[in-house]
C-alpha cells in the first residue's frame, strides 16, 4: 500500500520534471557538452555543469547512492517519491544526466532549508535560515564520491530533531500495520455510561498511542480508567477536555494516527527552516505551547509559563537579541490598541489605569496597574515584540494561555530578570532602579538571543514528544503550502477577554 493511500502525503514536490530510471550514465555513454546544455534549464543545474566545464557528473554507482539516500527520506516526513520521479523515464543520456542532478539539488535543498520559504508561507519570519551552498557541496560530494554521505549531512542533528523523526517512522509503521475499523457517530457517551461502540473506542485509543488504562477490550463500558485517555486527546485536538465522547471526539480518534504523522512532518519541516548554529546561550519560547526555556552555555537554566498572543493577534516568529531591562517600565500603548480598547472609555477610565496623553499617546504610567509589570525585557526587533512582567498573574494558571496583544508575559517575570541581572553582573544597579518606583534602564553587558517560535511537536523537559492543538492555524496554513492535508484541530480560542497589555 502506498503512503499515500495510508494519509496525504508527507511533503510536497518542489519541482517536478520529467526523468528516468535507467542508471546506465556517463562513464560508459558520454554526454556532449552541447546536449547538456540544451537539457540544463534549470538555472541551479546550469550552475553545477558550468563549475565542472560541461562534463557529466554521474556513474552508474552515484546514480545509484542518490537513488538509496533519496529511498531514505521517509525519516525526515518526506515523500521519496516526489524526488525519484524526477528519475524517471528520460527520452536521452543527456536529460537523464540533467535530471539526476535537478532531483538531487532539490532533495537537498529540502533537507538543508526546507520545501517552503516561511516568508511566502506566513509572511513576518525573522529567524535565522541555513545558509547551505547546495550546488558548490553537491559538486564536492560528486567528487569525492559521497553523495549519500553528504545528503544525511544536510537535515538537523539535535535530538529533538531525532525524537520527531524516529516518531514519525514509528507512526507510519502503525498505520501500515492497523487495521481498526472507523467508530462510527451517535450518542454522546459519558463516564459509566454503556455504548457498543466502546470496544472500537479502545482499539481506536490504543492505536493512536493513548493509554487507556486496564479494561476489558469487548467490554461496553465507559470507565473512569479511560476518561484521562479521552481527555488526553480532546487535548490534543483543541477540543474541551470535558470527557464526553462526542461526534467531534470521535472524529478527532478516528483521524488520530493521520493527523500524527501529518503533525510530525510538518514539525520536521519547520525545524528545517532553523540555522543549524543554536546559541549555547539564549532564550526560547515556544508560543504554540506557551513555554519560555533559558539555556545558559547549552543546559536549561531556567523555564517558565508565558502568555502570548491570542489567534487574532498572533505572537510572530521572530529572532532578536534582548539588549537591556526595563525597571518599572511605561507602556507606550499601541494607537490601534488605544483607539478601539481606552479612548472610548473616556477620561476616568485613563485616571483609573494610571495614562496620560503625551505628545497625541496614550501612555501608562509605572505603577500597580501597569501593564508592563515591574519589568520589561526589551529586543531589539523592530516590530514592537517584547517580553514583560504582568499584573495579571492568574492566566499563568490557565491551560490556554493565548490571550494578550501579540508581546510575551512572563511568569515570574521579575525572578527571571534578577537571574539574568546576576549572571551579567548588574543585579545591584538593576534593584536599586526597581526600588526607585522610577523608571529605569538596565543595559545587559552580554546581549541574549531570543527566538520566537511555533511547534505544535515537541519535546517537554521530561523528555515527552507533546502534541498540541494548532492555535494560530499555521500548521494549516503550512500544510496548504505543501499541498498537504492539514491535520484535524478544532478552534482553540476562548472567550476569556483580552486584558488591557500588549
Amino acid at each position: 500500500m502506498s503512503r499515500s493511500a495510508l494519509f496525504a502525503a508527507a511533503a510536497v514536490l518542489l519541482v517536478s520534471t520529467s526523468a528516468c530510471d535507467g542508471m546506465s550514465l556517463p562513464g560508459t555513454n558520454q554526454v556532449s557538452a552541447s546536449a547538456l546544455k540544451k537539457a540544463s534549464t534549470d538555472p541551479r543545474v546550469r550552475e553545477f555543469y558550468e563549475a565542472r566545464q560541461w562534463k557529466p557528473a554521474w556513474s552508474g554507482g552515484a546514480a545509484r547512492d542518490l537513488k538509496e539516500a533519496i529511498k531514505g527520506s521517509e525519516r525526515h516526513g518526506i515523500d521519496a517519491d516526489r524526488f525519484l520521479a524526477m528519475i524517471g523515464q528520460a527520452p536521452d543520456k543527456a536529460r537523464e544526466e540533467s535530471a539526476l542532478t535537478l532531483a538531487a539539488i532539490s532533495y537537498a535543498d529540502a533537507l538543508a532549508t526546507g520545501m517552503a520559504d516561511p516568508r511566502k508561507v506566513y509572511g513576518l519570519y525573522t529567524l535565522a535560515r541555513p545558509k547551505v551552498d547546495i550546488v558548490a557541496g553537491l559538486s564536492k560530494a560528486v567528487e569525492d564520491g559521497n553523495v549519500g554521505a553528504w545528503l544525511d549531512s544536510l537535515a538537523p542533528r539535535d535530538a529533538e530533531y531525532k525524537a520527531l523523526s524516529d516518531e514519525y517512522v514509528k507512526v507510519l509503521q502503525r498505520i501500515k500495520e492497523t487495521k481498526a475499523q472507523p467508530v462510527p457517530h451517535g450518542e454522546a457517551i459519558k463516564p459509566g455510561e454503556k455504548d457498543p461502540r466502546m470496544p472500537l473506542i479502545v482499539a481506536a485509543l490504543a492505536n493512536a498511542g493513548f493509554a487507556a488504562g486496564p479494561a476489558n477490550p469487548q467490554a461496553t463500558t465507559y470507565t473512569a480508567a479511560m476518561v484521562p485517555a479521552i481527555k488526553g486527546l480532546q487535548n490534543e485536538a483543541g477540543l474541551k477536555a470535558d470527557g464526553t465522547i462526542g461526534d467531534e471526539t470521535v472524529d478527532a480518534l478516528n483521524s488520530a494516527l493521520s493527523d500524527h504523522a501529518q503533525q510530525l512532518a510538518l514539525n520536521l519541516e519547520q525545524r528545517r527552516w532553523l540555522a543549524r548554529d543554536v546559541p549555547a546561550t539564549r532564550i526560547d519560547v515556544n508560543t504554540a505551547a506557551a513555554l519560555l526555556d533559558y539555556y545558559k552555555g547549552g543546559s536549561l537554566a531556567y523555564s517558565a509559563r508565558v502568555v502570548v498572543g491570542r489567534p487574532h493577534n498572533p505572537t510572530p516568529q521572530l529572532g532578536a537579541l534582548m539588549f537591556q531591562l526595563v525597571a518599572n517600565p511605561p507602556w507606550n500603548v499601541p494607537q490601534g490598541i488605544a483607539e478601539k480598547e481606552v479612548l472610548p472609555k473616556g477620561p476616568g477610565f485613563l485616571a483609573s489605569q494610571g495614562m496620560v496623553i503625551e505628545d497625541g499617546r496614550v501612555v501608562q504610567k509605572p505603577g500597580p496597574k501597569a501593564a508592563l509589570g515591574e519589568v520589561k525585557f526589551d529586543l531589539d526587533d523592530k516590530y514592537a515584540i517584547y517580553l514583560h512582567d504582568t499584573p495579571s498573574k492568574s492566566a499563568f494558571e490557565t491551560p490556554f494561555r493565548h490571550r494578550s496583544h501579540g508581546c510575551v508575559r512572563v511568569h515570574h517575570a521579575l525572578d527571571f530578570a534578577r537571574m539574568l541581572a546576576r549572571e551579567q553582573g548588574v543585579l545591584d544597579a538593576f534593584d536599586r532602579k526597581l526600588a526607585s518606583r522610577d523608571t529605569g534602564v538596565v543595559p545587559l553587558k552580554d546581549k541574549i538571543p531570543v527566538r520566537l517560535l511555533y511547534h505544535t511537536v515537541f519535546v517537554d523537559n521530561a523528555g515527552k514528544l507533546v502534541y498540541l492543538p494548532d492555535p494560530y492555524g499555521w500548521d494549516a496554513k503550512l500544510a496548504k503550502a505543501l499541498g498537504l492535508k492539514a491535520p484535524k484541530r478544532y478552534n482553540t480560542e476562548e472567550d476569556v477577554g483580552v486584558e488591557l497589555s500588549p
